[in-house]
Parts: structure tokens; C-alpha cells; sequence
């Protein structure tokens, strides 16, 4: 059986693209290992009619929504290998050694991230620090907050500034910030600490303070901080696919790549800005490129 088109990976992106799909009555399977990084956070927001979900419940309620298209197939399995045998006509393996044959394929299986170099960090990422401000910047507004960043540190501090002015910002010993950057935040009353943070300390992932190398603690609840962010899956060098200048693959306004068959939808297309909802949209945008193409190839001469 050769599917009209694979998805991988079953994030906002991979399962509303499935939908659409499958709303198409396009031959559709989708491979979800359960591995995304937004499930280290509790709630989910901006998401209109879901917001403050949890992760594992949009993915619920997803899955019971294409349930009902008997066209889609899920499968929680991760692919390891894809393989191009023909011009239209791509095989996937499964970690387990199972191969799917697919016309079609939608790379939608977001990024990983590594967090800045800070002891204990994981430990309350997720819980009281954040990377992204729209996402959870109204449940900690008017509180004292720490902003954690290197190169970005002044731009993410803006951003930040709109939910509290209570703010300490910490380039971790990672270069020094433009004196003219370090004035305007000071003008504010924005505390800079360019030390390198020893430790985070704190209970049950709710950040207390922030401990630089001398010692000195910093009182903070909680905050925010810029991992740096690759790709989950290798398949889009593998298969040749050009990248946009945040390092996401480049694609067109229906999810197309430069590689014939090949699309990216959510996260692992922008990279920047990471939402559910504009993931979402980007999975639909590519299901609709995905069903334009198959719709004009039936109907090509020759």
C-alpha cells in the first residue's frame, strides 16, 4: 500500500494536518513517538476555545476528532530512516524495522532544546521559567521575574517588561551587553547581572532565587529563558531541503520545500515564533499543499 502521505510527528502541526487530510479523503499516516518538548509544561496557552490545556489533552481531544476519518492512520512509532525510490514514491522505517510507503511527506516533528548551561535548570523549566512570553507570561505578571539569556537577552527583556517591570537580567557570564542595551534597560529600573549563575534554587519546580558565582542570590519566582533549539529529526538535511534564515526549513505558503513531495508544517517549518495555534495553521496550510498537488497530478496529461 502506497499512503497518499505521511506525517511525522504528532504535535498541533502533524494532527491538524492529519484532519484536513483526512477531511480530503487522502490515504494519510501519521507517526508520533510522544516525544514533543511542550510536554514538560502543564498548560498550554493562546490557543483560542483550549487555553490553559494541557499538552496531553489537545493531543486527545485531537486524536478523537480524526477518529472519525477512516482514511487517517496513527501510528506511535518513530521513523529512523526515509528513502527516496522514486520520483514520487518515498519508503519510511520505523525504529522497530516496519516500512510504509508514501507519495507524499510532511515533516512536522517541531525542534528539540537545549537549555542554557545552568545547574538545576530542568528542574523548574516548564514549571516557573519559560521561553516563550505570549505563552505564559500572564499567569506570572506583576511578579519579580528573571530574564536568562545570552545573545537576545535585551530583546527577550522587552518583551518580558510588558508583563512585569519587576525584572533582573542575566547574561550568565556569556559576553557583556551594548552599553547602550544595559543604559536603556537600567532607565527602566531593569537590574543586569552579567555573572555567571552558580545555581537556581527553589521547591517542587517554583523558582526562589538566582545564585551567582560569588554567592549572591537574587530573589526571583519565576521567568523566562532562550534555549537554542535544532531539529528533532535529521530527514530535512537528508533529503536536501534548504533552510530559512532562523534555521527552520524554508518552505512556501502551502508547506512546499524545495524538494519535490517533501513539506514542513509548526515548528520545525518557523522555528520562530512557537505557538500551537500557528503550528496548527502551518499543519493545515500544508495539508491543503498537499491535496492541491495530488488534486492537479491526477489530472496531468501525459
Amino acid at each position: 500500500m502506497i499512503y497518499d502521505c505521511a506525517i511525522i510527528g504528532g504535535g498541533p502541526a502533524g494532527l491538524n494536518a492529519a484532519l484536513v487530510l483526512g477531511r480530503s479523503r487522502r490515504k494519510t499516516v501519521l507517526f508520533d513517538d510522544n516525544n514533543g518538548r511542550n510536554l514538560v509544561v502543564r498548560e498550554s496557552h493562546g490557543f483560542i476555545t483550549q487555553d490553559g490545556v494541557e499538552p496531553e489533552e489537545l493531543k486527545r481531544l485531537a486524536r478523537q476528532d480524526i477518529a472519525k476519518y477512516d482514511c487517517v492512520e496513527l501510528k506511535k512509532q518513530r521513523i529512523v530512516n526515509i528513502e527516496r525510490l522514486s520520483e514520487t514514491h518515498y519508503q519510511l522505517t520505523t525504529a522497530s524495522g516496519e516500512t510504509y510507503h508514501s507519495t507524499k511527506i510532511i515533516l512536522a516533528a517541531g525542534v528539540k532544546e537545549e537549555l542554557p548551561n545552568i545547574p538545576d535548570i530542568e528542574k523548574f523549566y516548564g514549571t516557573s521559567l519559560f521561553s516563550c512570553p505570549y505563552c505564559d507570561g500572564w499567569e506570572l505578571q506583576n511578579q519579580p521575574l528573571a530574564v536568562i539569556a545570552d545573545k537576545m537577552v535585551y530583546e527577550l527583556a522587552k518583551k518580558v517588561y510588558n508583563w512585569s517591570n519587576d525584572l533582573a537580567v542575566f547574561t550568565n557570564g556569556m559576553g557583556r551587553l551594548e552599553e547602550e542595551d544595559k543604559a536603556n534597560l537600567l532607565e527602566k529600573g531593569i537590574k543586569v547581572y552579567e555573572d555567571i549563575i552558580s545555581g537556581l534554587e527553589g521547591e517542587n519546580g517554583q523558582l526562589r532565587s538566582v545564585r551567582l558565582e560569588d554567592g549572591t542570590l537574587i530573589d526571583r519566582v519565576g521567568g523566562f529563558t532562550t534555549p537554542t533549539w535544532s531539529h528533532s529529526t535529521p530527514f530535512a538535511d537528508e533529503l536536501g531541503c534548504e533552510q530559512n534564515s532562523y534555521g527552520g526549513i524554508l518552505t512556501d505558503e502551502y508547506g512546499r520545500t524545495n524538494v519535490w513531495n517533501v513539506y514542513a508544517a509548526g515548528d520545525a517549518s518557523l522555528i520562530v515564533p512557537s505557538q500551537l495555534i500557528i503550528a496548527a495553521g502551518e499543519g493545515s496550510a500544508a495539508a491543503i499543499g498537499v491535496n492541491g498537488d495530488l488534486s492537479n497530478e491526477a489530472f496531468k496529461k501525459g
